[in-house]
């Protein structure tokens, strides 16, 4: 699941409208400084979303644009959000790429509501995962982890906002090895 070279990572980070600005964009801003290509992709009709904060952000791609092959990255990232996990459920191509971004052993990231979704879809089957408190109502029986971030082979899942930069600092981790995010988290003072 590591890249070979930082710099060869190629992650999406889906935005529905509705999404948690702090989980979307710490994401964005870990990855991206560590050099990892970063693709911000709508799933929304336009490419412009607006968070659950009511910030606005312009997404790099929309998938109803047809200008993004979710199958071409080594990660995908579902921030949270109730909006905006809904409207990344609502997106057909997502629910697709999801099932098969795990079967073929590329990462899958989700944090806060997100993980619902991948319950939804039976992808949390045999896995242990953690979301937002009551979110796990839909998990199957075992999955839960009261953690802030789990790890589970090619899954990765946050518990809410707060825990954004531990999130991200485990999918950086994963892509790119444990030297690469101790010093992304040096330069950041996040240890």
């Amino acid at each position: 699941m590591e890249c070979k070279a930082v710099e060869d990572c190629r992650v999406a980070v889906m935005l529905g409208e509705g999404f948690e600005t702090i989980e979307a964009l710490t994401s964005v801003d870990v990855l991206r400084r560590a050099g990892v290509e970063v693709v911000v992709a709508s799933v929304m009709p336009t490419r412009e979303v607006t968070s659950a904060q009511g910030v606005p952000v312009t997404a790099d791609a929309a998938v109803a644009d047809g200008d993004v092959d979710l199958g071409g990255f080594d990660a995908i990232i579902l921030p949270g959000g109730m909006g905006g996990y809904e409207n990344l459920s609502a997106c057909e191509p997502l629910r697709a790429a999801l099932s098969s971004q795990l079967e073929e052993g590329r990462l899958v990231a989700a944090i806060c509501a997100a993980p619902m979704l991948l319950a939804h879809l039976g992808l949390l089957d045999g896995r242990r995962a953690t979301c937002y408190p009551s979110c796990e109502d839909v998990f199957p029986a075992g999955a839960y982890q009261p953690d802030d971030v789990v790890r589970d082979g090619n899954l990765i899942t946050g518990s809410g906002p707060a825990k954004s930069l531990p999130f991200a600092l485990a999918v950086l981790e994963a892509l790119a090895g444990k030297d690469v995010a101790a010093q992304v988290a040096s330069g950041m003072l996040a240890c």
